[in-house]
């Protein structure tokens, strides 16, 4: 059975569900932006599709929060790789954070900036924090896609580096995020 916590050689259950939740959260919202800038004005989607993009935003930046969060209380599995990896794999992580709520900060901005508040679900509304400005709406607009753009590019180094680990360096970094509990090589787990 899977722990639900992170260990030495394997990350747990709660960090592995962030991670894909999150990652395909992602996925869906970039894809679906793009559609929706192709939409018309009759289109049966147009109003409801970015309904339902906003509120899945903030659901992905609700679980990006506790992954942090997550992460700071969470015990991390060893590194496996050299000191350069280890610091560039620091620096991807780091901006695999940040860029979600950047992106989020600039949906919200260019939400509200008709001083509307931004609906969730029809469930709840957050209010908007700043004075409606409809120059603000491009701006963030634009600000908005090229983080979008910015995120998928290194979400597909971040996906490319875990196969190079895999299939050239031959280590456990890309398996331990699927549950395995791979200790490194060299370690003796046989029991006598």
């Amino acid at each position: 059975m899977m722990q639900l916590f992170n260990n030495e050689h394997s990350y747990g259950l709660v960090a592995i569900l962030l991670h894909w939740l999150i990652a395909i959260g992602l996925v869906a919202l970039f894809a679906s932006g793009l559609w929706m800038t192709t939409l018309d004005y009759y289109h049966p989607w147009y109003h409801k599709a970015p309904a339902l993009h906003i509120s899945v935003g903030v659901v992905v930046t609700l679980l990006v929060l506790l992954r942090i969060f997550w992460s700071l209380f969470s015990h991390s599995p060893q590194q496996l790789a050299g000191r350069v990896f280890t610091l560039m794999a620091q620096a991807m992580h780091f901006l695999l954070h940040l860029l979600p709520l950047l992106i989020a900060v600039s949906g919200y901005l260019m939400v509200t900036a008709d001083g509307q508040g931004v609906t969730v679900f029809a469930l709840f509304e957050l209010p908007p924090l700043l004075e409606a400005a409809s120059e603000r709406a491009d701006s963030a607009g634009k600000f908005h896609l090229w983080l979008a753009w910015s995120l998928m590019i290194l979400s597909l180094a971040h996906a490319a580096a875990a196969v190079y680990h895999h299939i050239v360096l031959h280590d456990a970094i890309l398996v331990r995020m699927f549950g395995c509990n791979c200790p490194p090589e060299g370690e003796n787990n046989e029991k006598n």
